[in-house]
């Protein structure tokens, strides 16, 4: 009899009786892999891979393509898995097309990533056009620099490395860019974040959840029966929530807290970066303040009242839970038991 598995990604223990409900008999290699996602139903949902995982795929395919024409490279994702993407790569110019999945609503679905490649001494990476630039505190990265995450960087210059490793060359100098990047900002949260002139190029763990209508009814439904439950909305959450809970059950839900249903008895806590909390909360918690983000308001003010009236807004809506607000760094900005 199959045992439970554990997905190398979240680190949730998928119990054995989801298993006998798939009818897929290659479902233990596909979760192992990272790629997909088994639902309580026994359904299988299929992540996407991170702009991070797409741009660093783009960049090893511009240093390979010096050496000889690539279509596929194998890049490290900063879970720890490997994962092997299609790439059109000749003579130092590389395409890579975003992956989303079954992710419904990621507007950056195939979506195509540009790096060009020459030879040089020493490791040169260059954001190009298409890549958004910070100008809020607060976010990724410090104000003026291109909107890479420092997981995502690291995830590219380990392949551009790679890559290097793989042709002998002592370096290579690589542009990085994103034609459609511009004007598909315009339709995500960027310019209201403080990232203008493109899109960001993010990824914690290298893949996407395939968030859909299915698998937010599952995990809500999963937290019913949690007798301990910390629910998070990112990946940074969900790191520090396993952290300073290790003993809750910790569910990623994204921005689906409309769904939840906590319960008087349970002991649940809503833990996470503030903006998205606070603006479910109360999405008028910037009106007045100066402020263009949650984020900088808390950076700059963490003290600002604005924070506690939306704190409390949160408890009216989940009274039976605790809220834990967190910095970037895991520390405590608020805990309202």
């Amino acid at each position: 009899m199959q045992g439970p598995i554990l997905d190398p990604v979240t680190g949730f223990r998928i119990p054995a009786s989801w298993l006998r409900l798939c009818a897929d008999p290659e479902a233990p290699e596909k979760i192992r892999s990272g790629r997909f996602v088994l639902l309580s139903s026994g359904k299988l949902l299929k992540r996407g891979l991170t702009t991070g995982t797409t741009a660093a795929a783009a960049c090893k395919g511009a240093i390979l393509s010096l050496w000889q024409p690539a279509s596929f490279v194998e890049v490290s994702t900063p879970a720890g898995l490997r994962i092997s993407l299609p790439v059109v790569a000749k003579e130092g110019f590389s395409v890579a097309v975003k992956d989303s999945g079954d992710h419904q609503f990621d507007v950056t679905r195939g979506l195509e990533m540009v790096a060009q490649a020459s030879p040089s001494e020493d490791i040169v990476l260059i954001p190009g056009k298409g890549i958004g630039r910070i100008a809020a505190p607060g976010l990724c990265d410090e104000v003026g620099r291109p909107a890479i995450s420092p997981n995502a960087r690291r995830q590219i210059m380990s392949a551009i490395e790679e890559g290097l490793l793989e042709t002998g060359l002592p370096g290579a100098r690589v542009e990085l860019c994103i034609p459609r990047g511009e004007e598909l900002a315009r339709e995500t949260l960027n310019p209201h974040l403080g990232i203008l002139g493109g899109i960001s190029i993010l990824g914690t763990t290298g893949f996407v959840e395939p968030w859909n209508d299915h698998l937010a009814d599952d995990r809500a439904q999963e937290m019913e029966s949690a007798k301990k439950v910390v629910i998070t909305t990112g990946r940074t959450g969900l790191k520090f929530s396993r952290i300073l809970f290790p003993d809750h059950y910790a569910v990623l839900m994204g921005s689906h807290l409309d769904r939840l249903t906590l319960k008087e008895g349970q002991e649940s806590i809503l833990c996470g970066l503030p903006a998205l909390i606070l603006k479910w909360a109360w999405p008028g918690i910037l009106e007045g303040t100066g402020y263009h983000t949650v984020a900088e308001m808390a950076t700059k003010e963490p003290d600002h009242k604005n924070i506690d009236l939306a704190v409390e807004k949160a408890k009216a809506r989940l009274p039976f839970t605790r809220i834990v607000l967190l910095h970037k760094d895991g520390s405590i900005l608020r805990d309202k038991a």
